[in-house]
């Protein structure tokens, strides 16, 4: 298993915390404030240049008002479809 935050899998999970932040409708510095971290936390992890480890998924779909659970699957539904068509 690759650990590069470059992978398939790794923009599938942040595009749904995109997809949720822009659902919840909040800016990065709102989500970061949230969670205790500056704006700059969110943006690396959405330049995909940070990977989010499970508390730290944990806490951002909290501070969306989100079911970690749920969001996850989304994520991992995403994921399955990738390696399904690969």
């Amino acid at each position: 298993m690759t650990k590069s935050l470059f992978t398939d899998a790794h923009r599938a999970v942040v595009e749904v915390l995109v997809k949720a932040r822009h659902d919840a409708g909040l800016l990065q510095a709102d989500l970061a404030k949230c969670v205790g971290k500056d704006q700059s936390y969110i943006s690396n992890i959405e330049r995909y240049q940070r990977r989010v480890d499970v508390v730290e998924f944990y806490d951002l779909a909290r501070a969306m008002n989100l079911d970690p659970v749920d969001l996850f699957r989304l994520a991992a539904g995403n994921i399955d479809k990738l390696q399904n068509t690969t």
